[in-house]
């Protein structure tokens, strides 16, 4: 089953990814060495220096070498071990830094560009005009503004604007010193050549990734939602508690999950007036995230766990992490080890950013999940004029609207559009379905996560690597933390906003009132936040951070499902022993606590029903008798499965269906914990199926005419005989190149993965375990990880897809953290940058 849950990810537009690589695959639209509609000639393509083949001639490392590079004050040396991990050793940190960049810049050239393009809305300067829908939107955004303000608020003298020079210096250095065959094929595809690299950049990367977790326009689908069903439906079926409590925060003394008492009232009769406002909610929703820009995603989810000396088989503290995101190649990270006087740090960090975002030093380990937190609101504003307003009003009083002209440039540098960008106090102003609207959103505001990063690398506990990342704002993260004293900790680190009457921002509010605004931020001693649990371990997978019956504040609403979250805590409660190697296995934990729920129900229902028909009973006896709940790749009930969920949800939300809607897609789909809860109503409104006229279904209709079309329409895609089924044919991971071009990417990988597994998939494939690892702290330091993909961006390297055969079959492996270049023994290349004017 896809569980779609409003959960938004940037991706290029499709037609941009399919123009693209159809320019550099498809000859038949070159003719006589020319090119036409922008497509470019093939002649200088097939080029033995020039064309994509010179980018062939540099897939690997050079043994040994050595560059001169400005800036520096010493020597710096680079050892790459037999992983590709470059092992960075200066003896100062701005050295380091400026040799990352060079060094990143060397493996990740284009996909560090495309991030900036992306925030910036200049990918169609690079690309040319299909990408005009993703700049519209990136620039309606504002995230380049707001990358550009955090800039310049930092003083000349301030010691990250020093460290994200040195970094982009180091950027621009080997852009400007790479031989012609080192240049992207990407590059060579398009035409195009890299632009200039600038310090600021490392904050538009940041603000791709605050949108990425922290952007959120679900009070635009509970509208809709609204709308279709009414107020106290929507309230019962996308409520601002999980019925499912298994939080963060743990409970003294509770060993299994809370169920809080539901009701699930019937849902209102649409009119035509209500489907016309509905149409509208949607409509601004889709038009707000830009056409193919951001689309609808399963939540995926992300997992992180630690485990106290007193639970573990070695007394020494183990912490997990496993952030899910896109799927791409290159991938999202990029695997480092740094050390200089002061620091000695290892981890993934985002291309564009010199330091890890998770990793860990001698002294700490540190991982995250996102909060999914509401820090997005939206306000029904009044203006003067309904297509290029000049002053909207709050109070009664008239405030001018900020315009500003804005041009969207091809690749020749010729305008392709311009747009009149708009805003208010609370932030960009937008025309929409629905009318005039202004977005407020934390990332448009204020925050310095990298300074953050910055001084947590040096911390020597959990209290003092919270109290570095005080700065970190944007986007909100429950950042798990382990010392090698032995002390585990977790804290949603960022901005949570106080809103005015019951707190809740889960609606769009009228903002012809100032009462509407946001108050100010939560203090940090209200924020999620445990450390040393007397359960000895601590877990979390995007669930509700805190039991509401210990604190109400409010967080967000229509929170993930909580089956990641049990299941982890099923694992760790039964074991007191646990070892690194149970870690690495956990990651692609093959059972989830929603499946014995979706069963049971199943068995009940069938077993009350001895006139079920056939097909049901046949279905039932594969269930029963031929899997065993694992997700292993094998499996053929696990295929059958996935096909009786996917019909459990179709026939039971039907009345998120528009009527007369041809479409079959729904406005929003309640999510499985709402329907393994309404399991318990069984005469429930909810089950009675619209579409039929002739009767009135209940729970026990519905789950066994799914039942019986899953059972037919397995057969009829897979086969007649069960024995042919196999979920690694039907669950698998597609890894894309950032351009989707054909060759370039990795796709139907088979998955142990499944609905509410710890490694769940969504059907398409293309999010999941972007970086897994294990960490074990103590008088020596072990850890062990990887991640789908490799450390060139090269599409032609070794060191492109090299750890997809580990990340597959969910092994880990050994990170080598040596203290100095001679202790890395054998090397796999080492590059030395020595200063510019030494000989």
């Amino acid at each position: 089953m896809t569980e779609r849950r409003g959960r938004r990810a940037w991706q290029l537009p499709r037609g941009l990814r399919i123009g693209v690589a159809a320019t550099g695959l498809l000859g038949g639209l070159v003719v006589g060495g020319r090119a036409i509609g922008g497509v470019p000639a093939l002649g200088p393509l097939l080029d033995p220096v020039h064309g994509i083949l010179a980018s062939a001639a540099t897939t690997e490392l050079a043994p040994g070498e050595s560059q001169a590079l400005g800036g520096l004050g010493d020597s710096v040396v680079v050892r790459y071990d037999d992983r590709g991990v470059p092992h960075v050793f200066a003896r100062r940190t701005l050295d380091a830094v400026r040799a990352i960049g060079y060094v990143q810049a060397r493996d990740r050239l284009f996909q560090m560009e495309m991030t900036v393009r992306a925030a910036a809305g200049t990918l169609t300067e690079l690309v040319g005009a299909r990408a005009l829908p993703a700049d519209r939107s990136a620039r309606r955004r504002g995230l380049a503004a707001a990358a550009e303000a955090r800039w310049a608020a930092l003083p000349d003298t301030n010691e990250v604007r020093r460290l994200l020079t040195a970094y982009s210096d180091g950027i621009n250095t080997w852009v400007d010193q790479m031989p012609e065959t080192a240049l992207p094929v990407e590059y060579r595809l398009l035409g195009a050549r890299p632009r200039a690299f600038r310090p600021q950049d490392t904050f538009y990367m940041l603000s791709v990734m605050a949108q990425t977790l922290s952007y959120r326009d679900d009070e635009l689908r509970r509208e809709a939602v609204e709308a279709l069903i009414g107020a106290e439906a929507t309230a019962a079926l996308f409520p601002v508690d999980a019925p499912i409590q298994e939080p963060i925060i743990p409970v003294p003394g509770r060993l299994a999950p809370r169920f809080l008492e539901v009701a699930f009232p019937a849902p209102v009769a649409p009119t035509a007036a209500r489907v016309a406002d509905a149409r509208r909610a949607t409509a601004t929703r889709d038009w707000l995230g830009g056409p193919s820009l951001l689309s609808d995603e399963a939540v995926v989810g992300s997992n992180n766990w630690a485990v106290g000396p007193t639970r573990t088989a070695s007394g020494r503290p183990l912490l997990a992490g496993d952030p899910h995101l896109q799927l791409t190649l290159p991938s999202i990270w990029y695997e480092l080890h740094l050390v200089t006087d002061s620091l000695d740090v290892y981890g993934v960090t985002l291309p564009l950013s010199p330091f890890p975002s998770i990793g860990f030093n001698r002294d700490v380990a540190w991982t995250a999940t996102n909060t999914g937190a509401d820090v997005v609101d939206f306000y029904r504003e009044t203006v003067d004029d309904s297509v290029a307003p000049t002053r909207y009003r709050v109070d009664g009083v008239d405030r001018p609207v900020t315009a500003e002209i804005v041009a969207f440039l091809d690749r020749g540098g010729d305008t392709l559009a311009v747009d009149t960008l708009y805003r208010t106090h609370r932030g960009p102003l937008l025309r929409s379905p629905m009318g005039w609207v202004s977005m407020r959103w934390t990332a448009l505001e204020p925050s310095n996560e990298f300074a953050g990063f910055w001084g947590a690398l040096r911390a020597t506990s959990t209290d003092s690597w919270y109290e570095a990342m005080r700065p970190f704002r944007v986007p909100a993260q429950n950042f798990l933390v382990a010392d090698r004293a032995g002390h585990i900790a977790i804290r949603s680190v960022g901005r949570f906003p106080i809103r005015p009457g019951d707190g809740r921002g889960d609606r769009v509010f009228d903002g012809s009132r100032g009462a509407s605004d946001w108050l100010g931020d939560l203090p940090s001693e209200r924020i999620p936040q445990v450390r040393d649990p007397a359960q000895g371990y601590l877990a979390s997978a995007n669930q509700q951070p805190i039991d509401p019956a210990t604190d109400r504040t409010y967080l967000g609403w229509d929170w993930p499902t909580p089956w990641r979250a049990m299941r982890i805590n099923e694992v760790l409660r039964a074991d007191a022993a646990m070892t690194p190697e149970k870690m690495s296995a956990t990651h692609t934990d093959p059972r989830s606590p929603l499946t014995a729920a979706i069963l049971n129900q199943v068995r009940a229902s069938v077993g009350v029903r001895p006139d079920a028909p056939a097909a049901a009973q046949d279905a039932l006896r594969v269930l029963n008798d031929g899997w065993d709940g694992r997700f292993a790749v094998e499996s053929s009930g696990a295929v059958l499965y996935d096909a009786l969920l996917t019909a459990i949800t179709d026939l039971t939300w039907d009345e998120f269906l528009a009527p007369d809607d041809t479409t079959d897609r729904r406005v929003a789909t309640p999510s499985s914990m709402m329907l393994v809860r309404l399991f318990g109503d069984p005469t429930a409104a909810w089950w009675d199926d619209r579409r039929t006229t002739d009767r009135v279904e209940t729970r026990d209709d519905i789950v066994i005419a799914a039942l019986e079309r899953a059972w037919l329409r397995t057969g009829s895609t897979y086969g007649d005989s069960p024995a042919n089924w196999r979920w690694g044919a039907v669950r698998q991971a597609n890894i894309r190149h950032l351009l989707e071009l054909p060759g370039f990417g990795r796709e139907s990988i088979p998955m142990q993965s499944g609905p509410g597994t710890l490694s769940p998939n969504d059907g398409r494939g293309v999010h999941g375990a972007s970086w897994r690892f294990v960490v074990e702290l103590g008088d020596s330091l072990r850890a062990w990880g990887t991640y789908p993909g490799g450390q060139s961006g090269n599409p032609f390297s070794s060191r492109y897809a090299d750890r997809l055969p580990d990340w597959q079959r969910g092994a880990l492996a050994p990170l080598r953290t040596p203290r100095t270049p001679e202790a890395l023994g054998t090397a796999r290349s080492t590059l030395t940058l020595r200063p510019a004017a030494a000989r």
